[in-house]
């Protein structure tokens, strides 16, 4: 799971970036509201920890950009002010949940968990698309209608799983890039067609009618020929 973190005390930032890491998240974090914004509408992350007071944007503008751009990220919202107000302009703007400074590591990560499991059909161990099955625990790909497996790599797994877990949508180079490998980690943007081909062996192995698809100067996209 992808979380994106944007708060700009750094001590506490790091301190709960360190939490989600080991609890099992991958973890982007920043420490102003626009470089929060400008990850954010990438569309990668399965879940958003927004402070309300940032520098460059506050979690409400960009919670409320967010949701005016389409984007259904879901949403906490982290504050020291614990007034109702604020809770309401909040979610108002279109946050899920709300937690109010100082709060205990183990509810916030329930609220966490909480809000993940509205996005992710793969949470509970399995995901499916067409023929095929993806099941997280074993990192196995099996195709149901000629019973054949094959074992996936971690990135192998996570590509296929992020682009079913899309479905009709196109997904560019850079969103894989990010969501795989990680906001800034730029040198890792050319592996995406290297793993990209990896995944289509693995795809033509068990025989699926399961492809990635190529949308010229788009992105790309997981389609099933089940004709």
């Amino acid at each position: 799971m992808k979380l994106l973190l944007v708060e700009d005390e750094v001590r506490m930032a790091d301190a709960l970036s360190e939490l989600f890491r080991q609890e099992g998240y991958d973890v982007d974090c920043f420490y102003r509201g626009d470089e929060g914004w400008n990850a954010l509408k990438t569309g990668v992350y399965d879940g958003a920890i927004l402070d309300v007071m940032l520098p460059g944007l506050s979690g409400f503008e960009i919670t409320e950009k967010c949701r005016k751009a389409g984007n259904l990220t879901p949403i906490l919202m982290l504050t020291a002010k614990g007034e109702l107000e604020d809770k309401i302009t909040g979610l108002d703007a279109g946050a899920d949940d709300y937690l109010t400074k100082p709060f205990q590591p183990g509810e916030l990560l329930a609220r966490v968990r909480a809000l993940c499991r509205r996005t992710a059909s793969s949470w509970d161990g399995m995901i499916s698309f067409g023929d095929l099955q993806l099941h997280k625990d074993t990192l196995m790909l099996h195709c149901i209608t000629n019973s054949e497996s094959v074992r996936l790599s971690d990135k192998e797994y996570r590509i296929l799983e992020y682009l079913a877990s899309n479905q009709c949508r196109i997904l560019t180079k850079e969103q894989l890039a990010v969501k795989i490998w990680g906001y800034e980690n730029e040198a890792e943007y050319n592996k995406v067609e290297v793993y990209l081909s990896f995944t289509r062996k693995k795809l033509a192995f068990v025989n699926s009618a399961v492809e990635i698809k190529a949308v010229r100067g788009v992105g790309y996209e997981l389609r099933w020929s089940h004709e």
